[in-house]
């Protein structure tokens, strides 16, 4: 079994736990309110999504599904450099220099992106896909022997690189590249995605729900139990895998979790993490596991986790409590794993 094979089951079985975990928190009770529960694949992973029954609500569950599924389609169709013709790819592949009209939703994306960017102080960067492929944990697998990249490899790709590269023009929704770059929008699409489905769901009449794509979730109104929704922060550790370290009691707000415990390669006993900073073009070398954000969307908490796992925890907690951020990290020392996590966490935590 190689490197590849073994890190698509991890992320697998990373998101079966969560699932499991999400169930095991909002199952059965004396007093349980009616739901259903809708699964289906999309973006290279699966979604999940219960929603609670209302009396005054009687939508169709096979129509409902069959929106969720129109929707999510929609999004990669806009947002994936997996499909050659998505508007995503189209727009790499536009000249620098030249204006391109792009939909709503994407124009929306790159906003918040950029935002993001600057917020983060480049931690959080759409064009740093070139150097993640470079690194071997992109769409192409890696080489049997792990081999690092040259140094002159990381160099010119991050000559091509920065999100200060990407303008947009507000008044009619068109892009365009100051530089060679090519975006990813791998670290906030999935989150924008449960945005919008929760939205559907708003807007089909519904007011208590979970969804959950690919690890991002968002939760409006009570759990079943009639209380928050119940959710598991995950041991960063290989040894516990599937064992939860922390509950969280959370409604009405969107969670993320980041970490490098599961995706990662080893030459010569040094540890390669899957998460490349922009700034360097290297993976990261700190010794923050895991970062969950807590957010008012899944988009802004998805790209945030991906920028805190860049920071790491110095620079993620002082930027959490500067800003007011819900961040909750897990910390690899000698002595083992430690917890630490922004004032505005607290709140949410089960103590």
């Amino acid at each position: 079994m190689g490197m590849r094979t073994i890190i698509r089951i991890k992320r697998a079985a990373k998101l079966l736990f969560l699932f499991v975990a999400l169930l095991a928190f909002t199952a059965c009770s004396p007093q349980q309110d009616g739901h259903f529960v809708l699964v289906g694949q999309t973006m290279g992973t699966s979604y999940h999504i219960t929603v609670v029954k209302d009396g005054s609500t009687h939508a169709d569950q096979k129509i409902l599904q069959q929106a969720i599924d129109q929707q999510l389609i929609l999004i990669s169709q806009q947002m994936s450099t997996y499909i050659d013709d998505s508007e995503l790819s189209l727009l790499n592949k536009a000249l620098v220099g030249d204006w391109v009209s792009v939909s709503s939703n994407l124009f929306d994306v790159l906003l918040l992106s950029l935002e993001l960017g600057w917020i983060s102080g480049g931690a959080f960067d759409i064009t740093v896909g070139p150097l993640v492929n470079l690194w071997g944990f992109g769409p192409e697998p890696r080489g049997p022997d792990n081999t690092v990249p040259a140094a002159s490899d990381i160099q010119y790709l991050l000559s091509n690189t920065g999100f200060t590269h990407i303008e947009l023009n507000l008044e009619n929704s068109r892009v365009r590249k100051t530089s060679a770059v090519a975006l990813d929008l791998s670290g906030i699409a999935k989150g924008y995605a449960v945005d919008k489905i929760s939205d559907l769901l708003l807007y089909a009449g519904y007011e208590r729900f979970m969804v959950e794509i690919g690890g991002e979730i968002r939760l409006r109104g009570n759990s079943p139990r009639r209380a928050p929704w119940r959710i598991a922060i995950e041991q960063p550790d290989s040894s516990s895998f599937g064992s939860a370290r922390q509950a969280i009691s959370i409604v009405d707000a969107a969670l993320a979790t980041s970490g490098d415990y599961r995706n990662y390669f080893e030459v010569a006993g040094k540890r390669y993490s899957h998460t490349i900073d922009p700034l360097t073009g290297y993976p990261v070398d700190h010794s923050l596991a895991s970062v969950t954000v807590i957010a008012e969307t899944s988009a802004y908490a998805d790209a945030l986790a991906t920028a805190m796992s860049v920071m790491g925890s110095e620079k993620g907690l002082q930027m959490a409590s500067e800003q007011g951020l819900a961040v909750y990290m897990i910390i690899k020392t000698e002595e083992g794993f430690v917890d630490k996590y922004s004032e505005a966490f607290g709140a949410y935590l089960e103590l």
